[in-house]
């Protein structure tokens, strides 16, 4: 029970720590556009791959930050929520998958004041990453749900949503890894798709938190 004790102590430790160093998605977005002026990427490595990769997530989020459109179910449901929590995201800017994804954890948590939405930068977070990790692997983008009182962790989710998440899974049991043409196909399916399946998962961990929510 001590060494139990001890390690949620120091997650907890960790988590707080990198809260201290987290920003708004507002503020992430603006540090984005400063790379790209500056041709420049988050993390350890601003290779020039990454760096292109920052140039094309930067118009993907513009895009979806515009284009975005939530259901009235949708939002009913996420305003009917009432626990106050934080949605932490560890994230890079050359990120594909984040830049698909966070647009739509930020336009649901603007839809609750209960749900604060912050990022972190993966590559300066690792302790946090670590605790966090995906199959053995440091995958974003990742969330860390966190109950606003207690600084507990109550969910995770990420790095994809559900259903790309099964494609990945089943791509990879077929052909053993992900190819670059699969990888191609996968950002399709993320603009056909629209964000509707992570506002579905998203919208399912805070039935789980909260069932009166899906009522």
């Amino acid at each position: 029970m001590l060494i139990l004790t001890t390690k949620v102590n120091s997650m907890n430790t960790i988590i707080e720590q990198s809260l201290e160093r987290s920003q708004s998605y507002q503020e992430y977005r603006d540090m984005v556009a400063k790379l790209v002026v500056d041709e420049s990427a988050t993390g350890n490595k601003a290779t020039a791959e990454r760096i292109d990769f920052t140039k094309l997530n930067d118009r993907r989020m513009k895009r979806w930050d515009k284009t975005l459109k939530v259901s009235d179910d949708f939002k009913e449901k996420v305003a009917a929520f009432n626990e106050k929590i934080t949605w932490l995201v560890i994230t890079e800017s050359w990120c594909g998958d984040a830049a698909h994804i966070m647009p739509v954890i930020n336009r649901i948590a603007e839809l609750n004041d209960n749900i604060s939405f912050k990022t972190v930068i993966r590559d300066d977070n690792e302790d946090l990453m670590n605790q966090f990790l995906t199959d053995g692997s440091k995958s974003i983008p990742k969330l860390i749900m966190l109950d606003e009182t207690t600084g507990d962790v109550i969910n995770t989710y990420g790095s994809r949503p559900s259903v790309a998440t099964k494609l990945v899974n089943d791509y990879k049991t077929e052909f053993g890894k992900l190819t670059p043409e699969f990888k191609e196909d996968l950002q399709v399916w993320y603009n056909k798709d629209k964000g509707q399946n992570v506002m579905e998962d998203l919208t399912h961990m805070l039935c789980e938190l909260e069932p009166m929510v899906c009522l």
